[in-house]
C-alpha cells in the first residue's frame, strides 16, 4: 500500500509534471493540489498500526528470551525510524511542491505573491513549533477506560482479600479483554502474585516474566524481574536464578528490588 502512495507522489513530483505546468489552467492546479493533499494524508496514516503483534518470543532460558525481546525491540525501532524518515521526506517534498502550486495559483488569480507565507495545505507540515491538538475521546473510549479500571480493581480486591483463585482468574480474563493495554503489565504481575499465593511457582514465574516483557521499563518491571529470579531459585534452577537476579541490579540499580536481589544472590551463593 505504501508503495502505491510513493509512486503517486513520485509521478506528481516528476520533471515531466513540472514541464506540463506551463499549460495548466486554474482548475488543473486546484485539482492537483487536492489530489496531492489526499495522497500525502494517506501516506501519513501509514505510520499508524491496524494489526496486532506477530512476534513470537522463544528461547530455552530466561536470558535467551530476554535477548530475543531486546533484539526484536531494536529491529522494530530501527524499522520505524527508517519508515518515518522516508515518509517525512516525501511529505516535505510534497509541501514544497504545493508551495510552488500555490504561487502559480495566486499568479493566475491576480493576487499579491509577495504576501504568500509557507505552504500550509498539508496541515502544518512546516509548523513543528505548534503541537497538534490532543484527540478528543469518544464516549465509547471513555466507557472502555472506566470498565478497564473497574475490572482491574476487582481483580486487585480479590488478591488483597487472599482469594488467590478468583484473583488469578480475574487478572487472566482482564488481559484477554484488554490485551496490550496500559494496565496489562500490572495485570500479569497481579496474576503472578495470585499464582504464587496458590503455590504454583512455575506459572507464577511465567506471569512475572510476561509482566516484565510487556513493559521492561515500567513501574513494576524491577519487582517482576526480581520475582522471576526468586521463582527460579525456588524451583531449583539456581544458575538461571543467579543470572536473572544479577540482571535486576544491572538494569535497576537504584530500585528496592535491586537490594532484594542482592540479598537473594548472597543467600544462593552466586558468584
Amino acid at each position: 500500500m505504501m508503495g502505491r502512495f510513493i509512486i503517486v507522489l513520485a509521478l506528481v513530483l516528476s520533471p515531466i509534471a513540472a514541464t506540463a505546468q506551463d499549460q495548466q489552467t486554474l482548475a488543473d492546479i486546484r485539482q492537483e493540489l487536492t489530489v496531492l493533499f489526499v495522497e500525502v494524508q494517506r501516506l501519513r496514516r501509514e505510520l499508524s498500526t491496524t494489526s496486532g503483534p506477530t512476534t513470537s518470543v522463544t528461547g530455552s532460558s530466561v536470558l535467551d528470551r530476554m535477548a530475543t525481546i531486546e533484539s526484536e525491540m531494536q529491529r522494530l525501532t530501527s524499522k520505524t525510524e527508517e519508515l518515518e524518515f522516508r515518509i517525512n521526506r516525501i511529505v516535505e517534498d510534497g509541501t514544497n511542491r504545493i508551495g510552488d502550486l500555490e504561487f502559480r495559483l495566486v499568479e493566475l488569480e491576480g493576487g499579491d505573491v509577495s504576501k504568500l507565507g509557507e505552504a500550509s495545505t498539508l496541515g502544518g507540515a512546516g509548523q513543528t513549533s505548534t503541537p497538534a491538538p490532543a484527540p478528543m475521546q469518544s464516549p465509547e473510549t471513555t466507557q472502555l477506560a472506566v470498565a478497564e479500571e473497574t475490572d482491574f480493581k476487582r481483580a486487585q480486591e480479590a488478591l488483597s482479600a487472599g482469594d488467590f483463585q478468583t484473583a488469578a482468574e480475574r487478572f487472566a480474563a482482564f488481559n484477554q479483554t484488554y490485551p496490550g493495554g496500559p494496565l496489562a503489565a500490572g495485570a500479569d504481575f497481579g496474576r503472578g502474585e495470585a499464582l504464587e499465593g496458590m503455590g504454583d511457582i512455575r506459572e507464577a514465574a511465567r506471569a512475572y516474566l510476561s509482566s516484565f516483557s510487556l513493559d521492561p521499563n515500567g513501574p513494576v518491571a524491577p519487582e517482576a524481574l526480581f520475582r522471576v529470579g526468586r521463582s527460579l531459585a525456588s524451583m531449583g534452577q539456581s544458575e538461571d536464578a543467579c543470572v536473572t537476579l544479577k540482571e535486576v541490579g544491572a538494569r535497576f540499580p537504584q530500585s528496592p528490588s535491586a537490594q532484594a536481589a542482592n540479598a537473594q544472590l548472597s543467600a544462593l551463593g552466586c558468584n
